[in-house]
């Protein structure tokens, strides 16, 4: 078929348009006698061609010819390529293009639809390509066709607008607006615009203006006229708060008791002071454990040389210690193993007794786990109470002013007289003596007796009379001491003394003859003229036998004596006696001897209440002499009590519930009747046994002698308050007395005005303590 030839089409009955740019109608050509004018090679223009200028120009056809001829721009691919058409006799309702590919396209006339269409209107923009996806047009510039078959051309995207925007040139206050007073394009100052983003960015748009003024409290700062209320004042407006006060009293108690400390500002040290001891503490950094209770075992200390399997000779045992070390006990030797030679290594034979240390060693483990146990590192000194200093609670007895030298025997009692004048002491010697203390001169003596020692002595209580009672061997004496110039000086004095002892003979001869034969008391008697002479108006002889009386004490009035006679020879009955001074009688309260604690020991009335405290070897026992009741049984602990005092009266009101007690164990007790009657302190100061304690009559002082040849002076504070507790607070140790035959100091006494106190030695001396 020839190229000429004409190719037959589908004709459509169309109505004349205009003609566009992209589409001419197919009637202004005879594409039969184009004589291929519309190949792709004769006519193609290249790639950079963007457009062809619409104009007519002829061509010349090979018959000789001329045709009119139009070039049309249509675009393929984004390429304008120019075709050339011929105008035909027969007029065509198509066109034919070239598309991407270079293969033909009929372009049809738009279909202008009638009036009796069932579509009124037209929308010649709606894409026509049915269900067919877009995705098939993404390699297109087009995504399909309009109703006329025109090409519905992709849109701009985002860059293709930004680079348009950016083209443009947009004037500085530029709003699109047209200001309606001038009819000009309305354009912004610099102040409007900064106005504006202010606004946007939330911004207070006002110059100067303060967000956080401060705030005008219109109740509080305006003082107004009217109240807003009212209402009285309640009452807590003008009343302490009984809460703070509670709280600010806690405050001050705290800073009393020392709980709350002021502030302190610390000192400044320089960093090379050499009181100041420094540590680097990076110095031997070690690692810490991983857990607390992962405690390694102990480190064994390195083997020794005859640890080694080739010891040294000198390290090997010979026969004779190979063979004690074999005979002696595996718990008390010394090393578990013997030192062994051998020739290499490899000839040491196995351990022996592996099997069994390892078994021991799981026992250990699982019976006794080793337990981290945290150690208190506490100063043992800051356990002891905190006591005050001695130099605070002077006075008190320190270094000894005066010794008194005369007897030839153990001065073993002593005592002041109620004046503080005179001292009266007696020895093992049969001599009872009274010396002058400001001098220390003997004044007065007595001897009964080179065989009968002197126990005790004591004076009549109150400044009256001037009555000294002496246990000399088996009886009791009364006298009156004619000390030097007595006489002269206190006559009245004397005759007082010797009315009182004189006023009980005729009662003892009218009312106790009779009671004395059926009780067993004693009669009291005259003593021999030679004693008479020397002051002695009194004998109280012991009823039944040799019994001597060892301790003597007065009752506060003064009319009774209290005496013990500890033998075991004495009878029970006998041991306790009251003697009587205004009736020359003598009583025995106790019938048969106290159960539980041995024979009595001695015996003190209490300063102000009619109770007797009678002490054994193991208790002591207070008795009511009114009603003839046992009132309370004191229990110290000791293992024979020597002696006891009872505290004299003082300011705190606590009156007689005080008491220390000496035993020959060496022990010094002291009590507190209203907290126990069993000891409140216990003292160990002393290293052989106590056999002397005295309270002061006024300073709160108290002592006691021991037979190691020392006084111990203490300071013993009744509290003043029932819950209080006393406070005991050891203060000096007097020495100066000799230790003879085992024996130092045998008795003590204060001084009734004065803070001093005197000893009586086993050395035969008795010392004054100032």
């Amino acid at each position: 078929m020839a190229d000429s030839a004409p190719v037959k089409k589908r004709k459509a009955v169309t109505k004349d348009v205009e003609g566009d740019a992209a589409i001419v109608s197919g009637d202004e050509y005879e594409f039969g006698e184009l004589d291929g004018a519309s190949s792709d090679s004769d006519h193609s223009l290249s790639e950079s061609a963007s457009s062809v200028d619409e104009e007519d120009f002829l061509t010349e056809k090979p018959n000789g010819k001329h045709v009119e001829e139009k070039a049309v721009d249509i675009s393929v691919n984004g390429e304008a390529k120019v075709a050339r058409k011929s105008s035909s006799k027969e007029k065509k309702n198509h066109r034919i293009v070239r598309d991407a590919n270079g293969h033909k396209r009929y372009l049809y006339d738009e279909i202008d639809p009638l009036d009796d269409s069932e579509q009124s209107e037209v929308d010649e923009e709606a894409n026509t390509i049915g269900d067919i996806p877009l995705s098939f047009y993404e390699q297109y510039p087009h995504i399909g066709y309009n109703i006329n078959g025109k090409r519905i051309m992709r849109p701009a995207t985002g860059e293709a607008l930004d680079a348009l925007l950016d083209s443009i040139e947009v004037p500085k206050g530029f709003t699109g607006l047209t200001d309606p007073a001038t009819g000009k394009p309305l354009e912004l100052t610099q102040e409007e615009l900064q106005l504006l983003r202010k606004v946007q960015q939330n911004e207070i748009p006002e110059e100067g203006y303060n967000p956080y003024e401060p705030t005008v409290e219109y109740f509080t700062s305006k003082t107004e006229i009217m109240p807003l209320s009212s209402a009285p004042e309640p009452k807590r407006r003008f009343l302490p708060s009984k809460h703070e006060a509670k709280r600010v009293m806690k405050i001050v108690r705290a800073i009393r008791e020392g709980r709350i400390l002021p502030y302190k500002p610390p000192e400044e040290r320089d960093q090379d002071d050499p009181d100041v001891q420094q540590y680097d503490i990076w110095a031997n950094e070690e690692a810490r454990p991983d857990h607390a209770m992962n405690m390694p075992a102990p480190k064994l200390p390195p083997p020794t040389f005859d640890e080694s399997y080739h010891p040294p000779p000198e390290y090997l045992p010979d026969k004779t210690e190979k063979k004690e070390w074999e005979e002696t006990d595996p718990e008390d030797r010394d090393k578990d193993y013997l030192p062994t030679d051998h020739k290499s290594l490899r000839s040491v034979p196995g351990y022996a007794s592996f099997v069994k240390e390892k078994f021991e060693r799981c026992l250990d483990l699982y019976l006794a786990p080793r337990v981290r146990r945290s150690k208190l590192n506490i100063d043992p000194e800051s356990l002891l109470p905190k006591l005050p200093s001695p130099e605070e609670l002077k006075p008190f007895p320190t270094t000894c002013s005066k010794t008194f030298v005369g007897h030839s025997g153990r001065v073993r009692t002593c005592a002041f007289d109620p004046t503080g004048r005179y001292l009266a002491t007696g020895s093992e010697d049969g001599s009872a003596r009274v010396w002058e203390v400001e001098q220390s001169r003997q004044v007065w003596s007595a001897t009964f007796g080179t065989d009968e020692a002197i126990n005790a002595v004591r004076w009549h209580p109150g400044k009256d009379a001037f009555i000294l009672s002496i246990a000399a061997g088996d009886d009791l004496h009364l006298a009156v001491p004619q000390v030097d110039g007595s006489a002269l000086e206190q006559p009245e004095l004397e005759q007082a003394s010797e009315a009182i002892l004189d006023a009980g003979w005729g009662s003892a001869t009218t009312n106790n003859a009779s009671s004395n034969k059926t009780s067993g008391s004693p009669n009291w008697v005259r003593p021999s003229s030679s004693l008479q002479s020397r002051g002695v108006l009194v004998t109280i002889p012991s009823p039944h036998g040799p019994h001597s009386p060892k301790s003597i004490s007065f009752h506060r009035h003064g009319n009774y004596l209290v005496s013990i006679a500890p033998s075991p020879s004495t009878p029970a009955r006998h041991a306790v006696a009251i003697h009587t001074l205004s009736t020359h009688r003598t009583q025995y309260p106790f019938a048969k001897r106290l159960k539980g604690g041995g024979p009595p020991q001695t015996a003190h009335f209490h300063p102000s209440k009619p109770i007797l405290f009678v002490a054994n070897q193991r208790v002591i026992r207070a008795y009511d002499l009114t009603r003839q009741t046992l009132v309370k049984i004191i229990q110290p602990g000791a293992r024979w009590i020597s002696s006891f005092d009872i505290h004299p009266s003082s300011s705190s009101g606590s009156v007689g519930d005080n008491l220390i007690v000496g035993s020959y164990d060496r022990k010094l007790l002291y009590h507190d009747l209203d907290l126990s009657p069993l000891p409140y302190k216990t003292l160990r100061y002393h290293n052989k046994a106590i056999r002397s304690v005295k309270h002061h009559s006024r300073y709160p002082l108290f002592m006691d002698g021991s037979d190691d040849g020392s006084v111990q002076i203490f300071h013993g504070e009744v509290g003043r308050e029932m819950m209080e507790n006393a406070r005991i607070v050891p203060l000096k140790v007097l020495k100066g007395h000799k230790v003879a035959g085992g024996v130092g100091v045998m008795e003590v006494d204060w001084h009734p005005t004065q803070p001093w106190a005197v000893s009586a030695g086993g050395d035969g001396t008795a010392r004054l303590w100032v």
